[in-house]
């Protein structure tokens, strides 16, 4: 399959609705998976798990997640990320990020809604995360363009020997 270049990567990660899936490692070492915001700001990934989240206390035990953002009509942009989380504002400084919040949730909702948002969960306090695309290992792929050889939809390896196109 095609990778994104790294504008086609940076513009779909800006478009407005796209949902990312977090999976973090839970303290018994199996996964958990959860749907959430994000933005994509400063070469880097940025979410927020509110304080009684479990997926907060994973990460406070075990910064390390795996991203996936993608979408389900053609061409099935995906961009993959796995590496360390950093903690860039603990709970309690929530008031020195908000406007970073706002902008994450007017990539869902519209201004208006958007401020309700905040002004509605102002007392769930917060964390802000962040994973820089420099420090993780980045995947990205989609389907092929019109333009484009049909036949690299998928990696030679999935193939075995002797395949008919």
């Amino acid at each position: 399959m095609p990778r994104l270049s790294d504008a086609e990567r940076d513009k779909f990660l800006s478009e407005p609705g796209v949902l990312m899936r977090i999976s973090v490692v839970r303290g018994d070492g199996s996964p958990l998976v959860t749907p959430i915001w994000f933005i994509h700001e400063d070469e880097a990934i940025y979410f927020t798990p509110r304080q009684k989240s479990e997926w907060f206390a994973c990460l406070r035990r075990d910064p390390r997640v795996a991203l996936c953002i993608d979408e389900q009509p053609l061409p099935y942009r995906k961009v993959l990320l796995e590496g360390s989380a950093e903690l860039v504002h603990d709970v309690g400084e929530d008031d020195i990020w908000r406007d970073r919040y706002r902008r994450i949730a007017r990539r869902y909702v519209d201004a208006e809604g958007a401020e309700a948002y905040v002004q509605n969960t102002i007392n769930q306090p917060r964390g802000l995360y962040r994973l820089p695309l420099a420090a993780a290992r980045v995947t990205t792929w989609r389907m092929p363009l019109e333009n484009e050889d049909g036949m690299g939809i998928w990696h030679n390896r999935y193939y075995q020997p002797g395949t008919r196109f």
